[in-house]
């Protein structure tokens, strides 16, 4: 047994030294209050990371099909009112949503950016006469109100009954109101009369839009708009207008949901028009991003960065249609974020590393400043330090 605890003994690699052979020194003790304090700082930097989660980002090719795109937008017009905007969306697949009303809200705001209180739709100059029937009289007493669509029905039953369900049956034939007032409904409800008040009033647009996950376009535009021999157009005539003011301010804009760390660079951009009219544009490439959390919880969600480009117009002459343009297509390569919590083991690695590392250094300065000081004295005194 003796023999055994002998061997034991010899394996030692920290060999004591007796306390008589210790010599402290006044840098040695500098150097212990430094490396001690570094040791702390490094210490406390480490348990900080081991406590919070860190994110694990990785790129991978997006092999998703037959998902749809949520945009969130969030848009300020300064000088368009609510009455003439519209939002359209459709995509290099063919579907179209046009005039879109639905998930989206209009606000009416001044000069000043204050939000004006909103009346009805349909309700604008006091009702003189009667309706005018489709058959040519005005409606009389106990008679059922079925108002024409000028020529834009689609069967003999079609009844327009207010100014927008002409407008609407005019946009199905893509044909364009050139006149209001020579439309009986539109003339009672005071179209453009209603236009003429809200004139110098702005509209803040908010909503959301649901998609086909592939590239398309969505814009907000003066005007209803139509396809006429397979082009895009929008009925501007009805406004009796040569000039649109598009400044805008996009208070927020995104694709999908809301995760931590996301950057959207359109988020609070603010564009002012110099010109009479023009056509602004977005060019956005959309990145799918899948965020983890912690516990698990994944967000299908997007990243995108834009360009910008803007296309100007003298006054009278609208080349092309004036409104705001976002343009998106989307990236094949998708980013995944993982957030995950540092493993036991490798804080008390990293720990370790820190106390010995620190030690270490501090031991080799330490020594090289003792013998150095050594050197010196002992050359002091055999007078040959100059």
């Amino acid at each position: 047994m003796e023999n055994m605890m002998n061997k034991l003994r010899n394996l030692d690699a920290y060999p004591k030294i007796n306390e008589d052979f210790y010599s402290r020194t006044l840098s040695g003790g500098v150097i212990t209050l430094a490396s001690s304090i570094v040791m702390l700082l490094l210490f406390l930097s480490e348990l900080r990371l081991y406590l919070h989660s860190v994110t694990e980002s990785k790129l991978v090719v997006d092999t998703s099909r037959g998902e749809t795109l949520r945009i969130n937008f969030d848009v300020t017009f300064s000088a368009l009112p609510c009455s003439i905007l519209s939002l359209d969306a459709m995509d290099i697949s063919g579907e179209q949503h046009l005039d879109v009303k639905h998930d989206i809200i209009k606000k009416r705001i001044d000069s000043n950016g204050n939000v004006i209180e909103s009346r009805p739709d349909g309700i604008g100059a006091p009702k003189i006469d009667k309706p005018l029937q489709r058959h040519g009289g005005r409606l009389e007493h106990n008679e059922t109100y079925c108002g024409s669509c000028y020529g834009a029905e689609a069967n003999d039953e079609d009844c327009c009954n207010n100014c927008e369900e002409v407008r609407e049956a005019y946009r199905k034939k893509g044909w364009a109101i050139s006149n209001p007032d020579l439309i009986d409904q539109c003339k009672r409800e005071g179209f453009l009369q209603r236009i003429k008040d809200e004139e110098g009033e702005g509209c803040n647009i908010y909503g959301f839009l649901e998609v086909n996950k592939v590239a398309g376009n969505f814009h907000f535009a003066p005007g209803k708009s139509f396809q006429q021999s397979n082009v895009h157009v929008h009925d501007l005539l009805a406004f009796q207008k040569d000039s649109f003011n598009i400044s805008h301010k996009i208070n927020r804009l995104s694709f999908g949901d809301y995760f931590p760390g996301v950057v959207n660079p359109l988020d609070g951009v603010h564009w002012t028009q110099d010109n009479p009219s023009g056509m602004y544009q977005y060019f956005i490439k959309v990145v799918p991003t899948v965020y983890t959390d912690v516990s698990g919880h994944t967000i299908q969600s997007n990243q995108f960065s834009v360009t910008e480009h803007y296309r100007g117009t003298e006054i009278g002459n609208l080349q092309f249609l004036p409104g705001v343009f976002f343009f998106y297509d989307l990236s094949p390569i998708k980013v995944t974020f993982t957030e995950e919590h540092i493993s036991f083991l490798h804080f008390l690695t990293n720990v370790c590393a820190i106390v010995g590392g620190v030690f270490t250094v501090s031991g080799i300065l330490d020594s090289f400043i003792y013998h150095g000081q050594k050197a010196i004295k002992k050359k002091m005194e055999i007078g040959k330090f100059s």
